[in-house]
């Protein structure tokens, strides 16, 4: 799947999904694979990401790696000096400049593995994704299970009635939905207002 040759030396992987679809899961599973290849590597998550741990990447099926928690993608660049892999875990909750902070790791010889939701609850993009996925080599999207009919769901459907765009969450917060289900939910809003 990945090129991993002598001759390239850095680039950006993005994997992206709605929640509950696997993403922390894959970034686990190949930052795994690079440390067992004896790679040095260094993950990161956003600071404010203390669901599950406060140091470590889990993901919702309790697999975790140690991280370091950053308050901004600058302190990823001065964090992973003499690195062969940098992990990145939800990227939608950095500002704007975590691509930079990537596009300088990879031009700099540095495998850069980032996931994030590419969506918010509302179905609309979701921070600075777009614009990792555009400048990434490799795009991954992954996808749960939409738990109304059983589809394939990309669309993380807020159970609460909040409406600020970070609210972070786990199942009794948010469920995993498809297209035609989360249309539904829509039209049944607008119609209730």
């Amino acid at each position: 799947m990945f090129l991993e040759n002598a001759s390239q030396k850095g680039w950006i992987e993005v994997i992206c999904g709605s929640m509950f679809s696997g993403k922390t899961e894959e970034l686990i599973r190949r930052m795994k694979r690079a440390q067992f290849a004896h790679l040095k590597v260094e993950i990161f998550k956003p600071r404010i990401d203390v669901r599950y741990s406060e140091e470590n990447v889990v993901s919702h099926d309790a697999n975790a790696i140690r991280s370091t928690p950053v308050d901004s993608p600058q302190n990823i660049l001065l964090l992973s000096s003499d690195v062969d892999v940098v992990g990145i875990d939800e990227a939608q909750f950095f500002d704007p400049s975590i691509v930079d902070v990537c596009r300088e790791l990879a031009n700099n010889g540095v495998r850069v593995i980032v996931a994030g939701l590419d969506m918010d609850y509302t179905g609309k993009p979701f921070g600075p994704m777009p614009a990792l996925m555009a400048t990434a080599e490799y795009v991954t999207k992954v996808h749960a299970i939409c738990v109304r009919c059983g589809n394939i769901a990309h669309h993380s459907h807020r159970l609460t009635s909040d409406d600020k765009q970070v609210m972070l969450g786990a199942q009794d917060t948010y469920e995993p939905i498809c297209r035609h289900c989360f249309h539904e939910l829509m039209k049944g809003k607008e119609r209730e207002q």
